[in-house]
C-alpha cells in the first residue's frame, strides 16, 4: 500500500492493524534478517552457556534485538554480567542497576545466571524460541527505515510495550531508550538536547512531565503514541538518527567503551561484575 501523503498518525493506525504478520513478512523479505532467524532457529536448542550465545553473532543479535537491547552487542561486560549472575541475588547487576530492561533479560536467562553462565539445559524451549522470534520480527519491522522515518516504529513499540503492563515506574520507562524518546518528545523536548543532560536531571524532568498512572488504559496509551507522532510531524528535527541517552548509555554506550563499568574495574574480559554497585 502506498503511504505517500498519509499522515504519520494514519500510517500508525494502518500499521497497527496487522503488525505481527507484516513484521514476519518484513523479515522474510530481508535476506540478512532471514538468514539470522534461520541460524537462531537451528542453534538455539543447543545453547546452554553464556559463551555460546555471546559468541554466536546471529543468535546474539536476534536475542538482544528481541529485548530491545541491541546496544549491549558492544557492551559485552554488561551482557556477560546479566547472563552469568543470578538475577535474584541482591548483588547482581540486574538487581543493583534498577534497570527493568536488564532485569527482564536476566530473568529470561536465569537458568544460566544461576549456574554462573551455564545452564543444565537450554533456556531456549520451543515456546521461548517462538516468543523471541516474534519479538525480533516486530523490532526488525519497527526499526526499519520505512517505520522510523516518521516515528511510526517508535509509536508501535511504545504502544505494545506500555500495554504489556510491565512499565510501572519512571525508572522502568527510562531503562528503555525507545520509551524514553517518546516521553521526551511528547513532553516537548528535543531528544538530542535532552540526551546531554545527566541521568538525575532527566529523571527529575520526566517524573514531573509523565504521569504513568494515566498510561494504564489502552486508549490513553494510544492517544499518547499519537501525540508523539504529531509532535514529530511538527518538529521533524526531533526525528534524527541520534537517540537519547538512557540508562543503557549511562552504563556504557555504543562506542565500544564500557561506560560506568570502567569506573568499577569492569571490562570485556569476561570477568564477573557482581560487585559493581
Amino acid at each position: 500500500m502506498g503511504l505517500g501523503g498519509i499522515s504519520p498518525v494514519a500510517q500508525f493506525l494502518i500499521a497497527q492493524k496487522n503488525e505481527v504478520q507484516t513484521a514476519a513478512d518484513s523479515v522474510k523479505g530481508d535476506s540478512t534478517a532471514k538468514r539470522m532467524v534461520a541460524d537462531f532457529q537451528q542453534k538455539a536448542p543447543s545453547i546452554t552457556t553464556a559463551d555460546q550465545l555471546m559468541n554466536d553473532y546471529s543468535a546474539n543479535q536476534v536475542v538482544l534485538q528481541a529485548y530491545n537491547l541491541g546496544a549491549l552487542a558492544s557492551q559485552q561486560a554488561v551482557e556477560r554480567a546479566l547472563l552469568t549472575q543470578d538475577p535474584t541475588s541482591s548483588s547482581s547487576l540486574a538487581q543493583t542497576s534498577q534497570n527493568a530492561s536488564w532485569l527482564a533479560f536476566a530473568d529470561a536467562f536465569a537458568s544460566m545466571g544461576a549456574g554462573n553462565g551455564t545452564a543444565s539445559s537450554t533456556p531456549f524451549t520451543s515456546d521461548m524460541i517462538t516468543s523471541t522470534l516474534g519479538s525480533y520480527e516486530q523490532r526488525h519491522y519497527e526499526t526499519s527505515d520505512a517505520q522510523q522515518k516518521n516515528g511510526v516504529g517508535d509509536a508501535l513499540y511504545f504502544t505494545r510495550k506500555m500495554q504489556s503492563g510491565k512499565v510501572k515506574t519512571v525508572d522502568d520507562l527510562m531503562a528503555d531508550s525507545t520509551l524514553l524518546r517518546v516521553a521526551e518528545v511528547v513532553s516537548g523536548y528535543d531528544p538530542d538536547q535532552f540526551g546531554v543532560l545527566d541521568f538525575d536531571q532527566q529523571k527529575r524532568i520526566i517524573s514531573s512531565k509523565v504521569d504513568l498512572t494515566q498510561l494504564t488504559k489502552p486508549e490513553s496509551i494510544q492517544r499518547y503514541a499519537e501525540q508523539y507522532l504529531t509532535q514529530i510531524q511538527m518538529h521533524p528535527s526531533y526525528n534524527s538518527d541520534d537517540k537519547p541517552a538512557s540508562m543503557i548509555d549511562l552504563f556504557g554506550g555504543d562506542d565500544g567503551g564500557d561506560g560506568i563499568l570502567s569506573l568499577f574495574g569492569g571490562s570485556d574480559s569476561g570477568s564477573s561484575s557482581s560487585g559493581l554497585f
